[in-house]
């Protein structure tokens, strides 16, 4: 770290650290006291129409995205240089691969943001914490989405692999690279800045249901469901509003 201002170590280890403290603490305080918390919060009964399309347009975009960053991120470049692939092939895959997830996201975010915000039964079940982990998750989707497809896709293209995936690497390694990060564009920046925010607000809102993976649905019996249709009761003289005389035996 030598080389960088304190201001800049202060941003890009101490900061990070922390969030990364309160993710954890976070998790466990949240299981050990709200585990009836412990859900998303469905608002599938307050309205369903805009859920069934927005909610797998999110999801299948953010593990689409999640996957590239793996790639991206956590993968040296020296790796997949030395299977064979070269830079710029990785450039044009991850850009087109990284559009297509952006489509699918931006498309999720829109119908879900839209449903939250403009329904009242469901902007009624909206929490503070919430709207500030939404805020978060537009900010890192924007500041994702406006490099893949403006500097990789459509410009000259920048190696996010040679700055910011050093840094991000070094924070599990106790040794990041300030300098690698605080040379990146503004915009790079300010999307490693909003994800770090996420995961400090991420155990107290509804995103922990992201570690509740509903994998014990695989091996449970299956619920059956009946229709309840009306029916007139056994008695004779008693359905609808019907009278019979008094000392009348059934």
């Amino acid at each position: 770290m030598s080389g960088a201002s304190g201001w800049q170590v202060f941003w890009w280890v101490v900061l990070p650290y922390i969030a990364l403290a309160i993710f954890v603490v976070g998790h466990v305080w949240r299981w050990r006291y709200d585990q009836f918390g412990w859900t998303s919060r469905s608002t599938q009964l307050q309205e369903r129409k805009l859920l069934k399309w927005g909610s797998p347009l999110f999801h299948y975009g953010t593990f689409a995205a999640i996957g590239g960053h793996v790639i991206g991120v956590l993968i040296p470049e020296r790796w997949t240089r030395a299977i064979g692939i070269p830079e710029t092939a990785y450039r044009w895959f991850s850009a087109g691969a990284g559009t297509l997830a952006a489509v699918l996201v931006i498309g999720g975010v829109v119908v879900l943001a839209g449903r939250r915000l403009l329904v009242p039964r469901v902007r009624a079940t909206t929490s503070p914490i919430d709207y500030v982990a939404l805020i978060l998750l537009l900010i890192v989707i924007l500041t994702g989405i406006a490099p893949t497809i403006g500097v990789n896709l459509l410009g000259h293209g920048y190696d996010y692999r040679t700055t910011v995936a050093p840094w991000f690497r070094g924070l599990f390694a106790f040794s990041p690279d300030v300098r690698a990060i605080a040379s990146a564009p503004l915009i790079y920046q300010v999307h490693a800045t909003a994800a770090w925010m996420i995961w400090a607000v991420w155990p107290f809102s509804r995103l922990v249901h992201a570690w509740s993976a509903p994998v014990w649905y695989l091996w449970r019996p299956y619920v059956v469901y009946r229709a309840r249709r009306a029916s007139p009761p056994a008695e004779p003289g008693t359905s609808g509003r019907r009278w019979r005389k008094i000392g009348v035996p059934y």
